[in-house]
């Protein structure tokens, strides 16, 4: 068996969407399966939709993932240049071999004719397609003698390259997802291959670099699909083994209609990119990574889009995906994007990391707020905290007031549980845990305990009245170890100022 070589090639026209980050990821998982290599080309063939800083997004935001490039652009290899731009030089001659063998064409139609021809089919109700039915009635070196179309080349008349698609003939093609596709060509159109501006189209590029690079796995979306006739007929015309096809289902909508899109995002609030994004214009667009998303969560909730593990496993490391993954086991059938189950992944990964590690992704979170913290008490926070966060950002939801005490109470804890005499019974806390010479959670708790117990007050009015002067709100972890943590005289400080604030 040859060795796996696969690709991934983005164009850079703009931020790299969620969608392109599943077919990398798919690309690497399967390369890294089947001990292959990973390969990152820019197709960058129309420059028209060139967006200056896609590139190095698209390395960074692979980066971020965890998909190492393997070869190719930014990093090198034996088959560059890996930017479709630098190898303008190499396709021509392919184009030509398929005009010399009578598999494609000249076109010298102007976008006027092409328009007025429009025209007159939609004046019959009818659709014009440039296919077999017509190309002999317009423009081109099938319809002009020999003489005619090399007087025109010689003249500089503008012309394009055109595929000349066989008349009434099955393709039969195989998809590792789909199975068996069989298109007949008479429903398929005669696609430009080479273009005036003396650039490749994606279709004969693709092609050749995929060839040259020896490519053995195409691994992209679904939107493909319907090109893959043109692709196969292109490697059987030019006399190539062609590689082996895989297309990858759509990412739906939430709601389950349709492909995601940037607009779905916008509108329901979540980022449809991996990192921000910020245009030549200045305009931008939220990313994952910024929105508090860890690179291990977005790429475990990414390879869950599509593919099916054949357990009830859900949580997978990337070693885990590349040992299990496979394309066989990657469905036909768009998979729904779920905000809230990409939370519930990150929440996941929260949880079950290191304090430490937490810490370090919360202190940048903290220097924003100016809050200067002992390292060690930040590690105990955080720990204290994680079951409760879903984002990095949540961390300073979640913990704020172990750094900085209440300014505001909240009304609906106020109204449910300060009630009468608790600003006296809040005075003789503080009497109790200022008497405490050791003043830990364990110390705190017996004696707050031992004291509501022999007055026979409300234990839960008790405890939340003081979570309240602590916090400000009725959330946290355990009470007393908050009490712990920001120290005796802190506690005793904020219960007074509760006291003397709170009022019914």
């Amino acid at each position: 068996m040859k060795q796996v070589r696969v690709r991934f090639a983005p164009s850079p026209t703009g931020p790299l969407h969620i969608g392109g980050v599943r077919t990398a990821l798919f690309n690497y998982l399967f390369a890294r399966h089947n001990n292959g290599k990973f390969l990152l080309r820019i197709e960058d063939t129309d420059q028209t939709r060139y967006v200056e800083g896609a590139e190095q997004y698209i390395v960074e935001s692979l980066k971020w993932c965890g998909i190492e490039i393997d070869e190719g652009y930014s990093v090198g290899g034996d088959f560059g240049p890996y930017k479709q731009s630098e190898r303008k030089e190499i396709y021509k001659q392919y184009a030509d071999k398929l005009i010399a063998e009578g598999n494609a064409y000249y076109a010298f139609d102007t976008p006027e004719d092409l328009d007025k021809i429009r025209s007159e089919f939609e004046a019959e109700k009818k659709t014009f397609t440039y296919d077999s039915s017509i190309r002999t009635r317009l423009n081109n070196s099938l319809a002009l003698s020999e003489n005619e179309v090399k007087d025109l080349i010689e003249k500089g008349v503008p012309y394009v390259i055109r595929f000349k698609m066989p008349e009434n003939q099955e393709v039969i093609m195989n998809d590792i997802i789909r199975g068996t596709v069989k298109v007949n060509t008479s429903t398929l159109d005669d696609k430009v291959l080479f273009k005036s501006d003396g650039l490749p189209t994606y279709h004969l590029a693709n092609i050749v670099d995929d060839y040259m690079m020896q490519i053995s796995h195409v691994i992209r979306g679904e939107e493909w699909l319907p090109s893959l006739p043109l692709h196969v007929l292109l490697y059987k015309a030019l006399g190539w083994e062609s590689p082996e096809f895989a297309h990858l289902p759509l990412i739906l909508k939430p709601s389950g209609k349709g492909k995601l899109s940037k607009r779905d995002g916008d509108q329901l609030g979540f980022p449809v990119f991996p990192l921000k994004w910020v245009a030549p214009n200045g305009d931008e667009a939220s990313g994952y990574r910024e929105s508090g998303y860890l690179p291990d969560a977005f790429a475990n909730f990414m390879a869950m889009l599509g593919w099916n593990p054949g357990t009830e496993q859900e949580i997978f490391t990337m070693q885990e995906l590349i040992e299990q993954f496979s394309l066989e086991r990657v469905g036909k059938s768009g998979s729904r994007f779920d905000p809230d189950k990409i939370k519930w992944f990150n929440h996941q990964y929260i949880a079950s990391k290191d304090n430490s590690e937490l810490a370090e992704l919360f202190a940048p979170v903290l220097n924003q707020k100016s809050v200067e913290v002992n390292r060690e008490i930040l590690v105990e926070v955080s720990g204290l905290v994680k079951e409760r966060v879903n984002l990095v950002h949540d961390f300073w939801e979640q913990a704020s007031f172990f750094f900085e005490a209440p300014v505001e109470y909240d009304a609906k804890v106020i109204k449910k549980r300060w009630k009468e005499g608790m600003n006296d019974i809040m005075n003789s806390v503080v009497n109790i845990l200022d008497d405490i010479t050791e003043f830990n959670e364990q110390n705190a708790h017996d004696l707050v305990v031992k004291h509501i117990q022999e007055n026979e007050l409300n234990m839960g009015q008790v405890m939340n009245s003081i979570r309240l002067c602590l916090v400000g709100a009725g959330k946290g972890p355990d009470l007393f170890k908050i009490a712990e943590v920001i120290g005796k005289e802190e506690t005793i400080a904020r219960i007074k100022r509760g006291a003397d604030t709170i009022k019914r």
